[in-house]
């Protein structure tokens, strides 16, 4: 075998989970190879020009908001690589269909003057909140930049201090509660209480499930690490990642899907291509879902026993969203912006289209029932305001996500034949709080639930590749035996959203998935010295 084709990492799918991992072991000086089975890097982190003519079109994630807490982008120096961050604030736009609206600030105290506006006492409210639920936050992410073990946990999240509004019983209470019930609690203004809640259900939990108050106090964090776009669309990220990972002597291969990680004697030993190509690895890290990496490109003969049926029973769910991607002759002109909407601030991050908790609730009993919403919650989001160089000149782009979506339909529904027709809908949403969009469409891309997973490998359409319930989180993500990156199987890894801390754009897996592979690379040498040492004496 040519050497060319060993390595010592073979990175499965060009996630930018994945392409971080990568880039930090090429960095640290192993041979790396990332296998991409799609014509493009950046899986659910990517950009496309050929889907609408003229436009940069995201396929996947658009807002980028956790990455900015770690210290990745300038760990890796991603800006010497044409990585190009553009700041969205006000980070999110609140409006109501009778005019009102409210902004969120990275400047806390800016925000608070906006809700004063509709709600002097929440303006109160939600600086305490802020306050409490950043302190307690600022442990939850030094937790998530580190395998989830019980003293991690621990040390970073349980025995944390919030300060002096709330105490440690009653702050445990609220983080065991429903983030719907935790906004209700704390804050009095429906459309302020719509706004978060809606903000916090892109997780995918529902807002009554249990043990999600801190989807809700995330939203604290946000005023520290802002909602940005990278300029050219969210895949300038991961197009930077593979120039970083090339630039430390890495390889990525587009169209080179993997049909079959080897496995010999309780060991992965490489990969074979869907061409036929066989490529050798000392080290395999899987970025694919963790029901394909075990279910699909894994033999069942290869598993240790029982495995199999436990990585099954992990929950993907039901998908939860779908998005339109629109080419627009202009910016919705939001009725509740005070400038008339067009050239306002309301541009320039995400736009919550939600009027109240009940609305989003009967969305989600649609969804239970196998249908997709009837009256679908909105985020719209119009970054070309802030990125001319996404549509041509004169040209704009709106994105709109929806929830709910099953991916599975009741009786026996079709998504290729109900595409177009949840597309309008969605539009009709937007247009309801902007009379001017659906004339100002000119083209679209659809990406329903099972476009998700056709595309992009997203099972079932979940975003978060498995469920982001409290049972499936932390240390149980997404199995105990499988949560600190390492499997059962020697020298393969998993790294991506099925692993803690979960999905978005944070790459928090991929850094943590890295120090655990150096760690082991590290060790074998030490172990291998010492061992040469005993021999010596000896």
């Amino acid at each position: 075998m040519n050497s060319a084709d060993s390595f010592d990492v073979a990175v499965v799918g060009g996630g930018h989970n994945g392409l971080v991992c990568a880039c930090y072991l090429a960095k640290a000086g192993l041979s790396v190879v990332v296998l991409e089975r799609r014509h493009i890097v950046g899986g659910a982190v990517c950009t496309e020009e050929d889907l609408i003519p003229g436009y940069k079109i995201d396929v996947g994630s658009s807002a980028h908001i956790m990455i900015h807490l770690t210290p990745i982008v300038r760990e890796l120096e991603l800006e010497r690589f044409g990585l190009e961050y553009i700041d969205c604030d006000p980070f999110a736009f609140a409006p109501t269909i009778e005019g009102e609206a409210i902004y969120f600030w990275r400047d806390v105290d800016r925000t608070c003057q906006s809700i004063a506006r509709v709600s002097p006492r929440d303006a109160d409210a939600y600086r305490r909140f802020v306050s409490e639920w950043g302190a307690l936050n600022e442990g939850v992410f030094e937790a998530f930049l580190k395998p989830p073990t019980m003293i991690n946990l621990g040390r970073h999240m349980i025995f944390r201090r919030t300060g002096n509004h709330t105490t440690p019983v009653e702050m445990t209470r609220k983080l065991f509660t429903s983030y719907g019930a935790l906004a209700c609690e704390t804050f009095e203004h429906a459309g302020l209480r719509a706004a978060l809640v809606w903000l916090a259900a892109q997780s995918g939990p529902p807002p009554s499930a249990a043990a999600t108050g801190d989807f809700l106090g995330w939203h604290s964090m946000i005023h520290r690490s802002g909602v940005r776009r990278p300029r050219g669309g969210s895949g300038a990220l991961t197009q930077a990642l593979a120039r970083c990972l090339e630039h430390h002597g890495g390889e990525v291969r587009l169209s080179a899907e993997v049909e079959r990680i080897e496995v010999a004697g309780g060991r992965a030993t490489g990969v074979q291509l869907k061409d036929g190509e066989r490529i050798e690895a000392r080290r395999i890290v899987s970025n694919a879902h963790v029901h394909t990496t075990f279910l699909k490109l894994i033999g069942s003969e290869d598993l240790p026993d029982g495995l199999a049926k436990r990585v099954k029973q992990i929950r993907i769910g039901n998908g939860f969203g779908m998005i339109v991607r629109c080419a627009m002759s202009e910016l919705p002109d939001y009725t509740a912006a005070p400038s008339g909407g067009q050239a306002a601030a309301c541009h320039q991050g995400l736009q919550l289209l939600c009027p109240s908790l009940e609305y989003l609730d009967r969305a989600y009993a649609d969804y239970l029932r196998g249908r997709p919403s009837e009256h679908p919650a909105a985020l719209a989001m119009t970054f070309s305001a802030v990125d001319s160089s996404l549509a041509p000149p004169g040209r704009h782009t709106l994105f709109i996500w929806g929830q709910y979506y099953p991916y599975e339909l009741a009786e026996n529904g079709s998504w290729d034949a109900l595409a177009e027709r949840e597309a309008d809908k969605l539009i009709d949403v937007v247009t309801r709080y902007a009379p001017n969009v659906r004339g100002a469409v000119l083209n679209r891309f659809i990406q329903t639930p099972l476009d998700l997973e056709r595309r992009l490998g997203l099972l079932r359409g979940n975003v978060m590749h498995v469920e982001m319930d409290f049972d499936q989180m932390f240390m149980f993500r997404p199995l105990p035996e499988l949560a600190q990156y390492r499997t059962p199987i020697k020298n393969l890894y998993l790294t991506g959203a099925s692993t803690h801390p979960g999905g978005g754009v944070f790459a928090a897996s991929g850094y943590n998935t890295a120090r655990v592979v150096l760690a082991d690379v590290h060790g074998g040498f030490a172990k291998r010295l010492r061992r040469l040492f005993q021999s010596l004496v000896v």
